[in-house]
């Protein structure tokens, strides 16, 4: 694969100059290729940044946007600087989501190095761009939630300030919790030393038909059931969510993105069908009823997003 190579599925252009450069990385996921198409629909120039690997099947989800003057789609590798500097160019702002390479499909502690040597690749990249404003980073609720403490009841409600503990998902191999407890704080850290202003999603499960039991962010699905914190985001909640995070210009730190916790017997059974829709198993109870699964008190919340996304609406 030639490095920072540019498919050439559109032309480029000079365009109005009203409309800014925004880049979505990486653009071939649910979330990414929704945010390209919610971000086109906003006059927004958009570079979608995808790792195809010479593979074009990703772009299917950017489909409906192929014909879009606006859209500029880029090919691009997380470990290759010169890749991601060509996709950020003249860019004010990177959407940047980690997908799992078809090649490495499973979550593990080899994954966890991976996300991180990719996270600060990017975040390097950006320093080094100087149209770059805001950089919005998605990282997840696992990033928070694990720690040793997690079952005291007397703990306080978890926020935006707390993080997972690295030893914690390692002892109990919650490798999805490591690579982006990891991952982020990595960026954070590039971010503070190299100036570059960034936000965090911390986003719950998203869920949607490609979810299954399977999925490493489900690992340890019961404990985060009985603690209060297995929270869940729809794509369209999500995707607003970093848009209001971009525009608006008060938005700071990180922020705690979900709209449904799972802590009732109800709540599991409906989940368990998003799961498992051709079983009657799910990974909340292997070996109890859900009437026994009892009710929970949430112990997670995103006060903080809700209320940015409220004054922003206004």
């Amino acid at each position: 694969m030639s490095p920072a190579a540019e498919i050439p599925l559109s032309i480029y252009e000079e365009e109005e100059e009203f409309s800014k450069r925004v880049c979505v990385m990486d653009a071939s996921g649910r979330l990414g290729s929704s945010l390209v198409e919610s971000l086109l629909q906003r006059n927004y120039i958009v570079h979608a940044a995808v790792s195809t690997y010479g593979n074009l099947q990703p772009l299917k989800g950017l489909a409906s946007c192929l014909n879009n003057k606006k859209l500029k789609i880029f090919e691009t590798d997380p470990f290759d600087y010169e890749s991601i500097i060509n996709a950020l160019k003249d860019c004010s702002a990177l959407f940047y989501t980690f997908e799992t390479p078809q090649e490495q499909p499973i979550v593990d502690e080899f994954m966890a190095e991976i996300e991180v040597r990719a996270a600060h690749n990017v975040l390097e990249s950006c320093a080094q761009t100087d149209t770059m404003e805001k950089v919005i980073f998605t990282s997840s609720v696992t990033a928070v939630i694990w720690r040793e403490d997690h079952k005291s009841t007397t703990a306080d409600e978890l926020s935006e300030r707390n993080w997972s503990d690295v030893n914690f998902c390692k002892k109990f191999k919650l490798w999805h919790g490591l690579s982006k407890t990891l991952a982020e704080k990595t960026a954070w850290a590039l971010a503070v030393d190299r100036g570059v202003n960034m936000v965090s999603i911390n986003a719950g499960l998203l869920v949607g038909p490609e979810i299954s039991m399977n999925a490493s962010y489900l690992k340890g699905a019961a404990e985060m059931y009985k603690d209060g914190v297995l929270v869940t985001v729809d794509l369209k909640f999500l995707v607003d969510a970093h848009i209001c995070v971009f525009e608006d210009i008060s938005s700071y730190g990180r922020y705690l993105c979900f709209n449904h916790v799972v802590n009732r017997p109800d709540d599991a059974v409906e989940f368990a069908k998003i799961l498992t829709p051709l079983s009657g198993t799910t990974t909340l109870s292997a070996a109890t009823s859900y009437e026994d699964l009892g009710i929970f008190e949430q112990r997670i919340g995103n006060k903080k997003l809700n209320k940015l996304m409220v004054d922003y609406k206004n």
